[in-house]
């Protein structure tokens, strides 16, 4: 690169505020944050967030498995990553199969974007991906509010390598910003696996809104059990630049992820918080969230006999799945019955066994 070209790139950084302030957009690029546990098995079936905070397995019609794993195994920099094991293989690929590692984000935190009005801007995908083999997958920008979706290809090897990707602004017709609001605007998606419903066509590299078109010419992570796919240092920032991985303590990290999930009490003994009972048949507690929530969460909990209990003056009073009663995005009350209670007697609810967990979430 010229110095001429060189000075111009700095100066478009600067332009797009990419020098100060936070740049990526994505939470938990690092893979550092793991409040619901560090490896799950037999995924495939359905979606959901199984492992490191902020990433979801979309998945749907394959017979395809997969262990995911936070895995000490990351790049120069990095002491974690997402590590996907093909655990079922799923050569028979019916047309509306995926498999898709997906972060989803907040249409009022992609404001800076400028989408769909002129003068939008383009963005900048950069990640460490490797695999067990060379394949051919698909990084895509997709916006939720609008339905488009612009892809590129990326190819992985056996060793660790950073991709990047710059995606083009979508000016339209002035009609499709984000809207400025909580709810989900956009997802950023690792295809992985697709039949002809998403690779039917030709790979949609600028807006489009044909679903043939978004993973066209992608390999199958499903063809074998020997696969195995590495991710970690994903960065999605404003510009056309690439800028070195913006590193964020884990604390902060942390506090970023609780917006969307957050852990109070996962095995034996745990302290949820305080409670009291309000009559013979019934303990309540308050928790007050130490992060706002995105909205009012939902309990995200084992559920079952005995896998929690309620203390009071020195006596264990076993109760089942705990329920919200009111709730904001900053507090909630939550209850549950049983019975041989003192009424006004003070105590605290913790986990009873190994498999006991208690959360709440409020993911996009």
């Amino acid at each position: 690169m010229t110095k001429a070209a060189e000075l111009a790139k700095m100066g478009e950084v600067m332009t797009n505020s990419q020098i100060g302030g936070r740049r990526n957009i994505v939470i938990n690029g690092a893979m550092q944050v793991a409040q619901r546990g560090t490896s799950s098995t037999g995924i495939g079936a359905s979606a959901g967030y199984f492992t490191c905070d902020r990433w979801n397995i979309n998945t749907g019609g394959s017979a395809g498995r997969l262990t995911m794993t936070q895995t000490a195994d990351g790049p120069i920099g990095f002491a974690n990553c997402i590590k996907l094991d093909c655990t079922t293989a799923d050569t028979s690929i019916a047309a509306a199969e995926n498999l898709i590692l997906q972060q989803s984000f907040e249409g009022q935190d992609l404001q800076a974007i400028g989408k769909g009005v002129t003068g939008a801007k383009e963005v900048t995908l950069s990640f460490y991906v490797k695999a067990n083999a060379a394949f051919n997958f698909v990084a895509e920008w997709q916006d939720n509010d609008n339905a488009r979706f612009v892809s590129k290809l990326f190819a992985t090897t056996t060793d660790w390598v950073r991709h990047e990707i710059t995606f083009p602004a979508d000016v339209d017709d002035g009609s499709s910003p984000f809207d400025d609001d909580n709810a989900n605007s956009a997802a950023l998606n690792f295809w992985l696996h697709a039949g002809t419903t998403f690779t039917g066509g030709t790979l949609g590299t600028t807006w489009h809104e044909t679903a043939a078109n978004r993973a066209a010419g992608i390999s199958s992570f499903y063809s074998s059990t020997d696969n195995n796919f590495f991710i970690t240092g994903v960065q999605l920032e404003v510009g056309s630049q690439a800028t070195p991985f913006e590193h964020r303590s884990f604390g902060e990290e942390l506090g970023l992820c609780q917006r969307y999930y957050q852990l109070f009490g996962s095995g034996t003994n745990k302290p949820i918080s305080n409670a009291s009972a309000y009559n013979a048949n019934q303990v309540s507690g308050v928790i007050s969230l130490p992060t706002p929530m995105r909205a009012t969460p939902t309990i995200d909990e084992t559920s079952g006999s005995n896998y929690f209990r309620y203390v009071s003056n020195a006596t264990n009073f076993h109760v089942n799945d705990l329920d919200l009663d009111i709730s904001t995005n900053e507090r909630v009350i939550w209850y549950k019955g049983t019975s041989g209670l003192t009424g006004g007697s003070a105590g605290w609810m913790q986990t009873a066994n190994a498999s006991s967990y208690f959360a709440l979430t409020s993911e996009l």
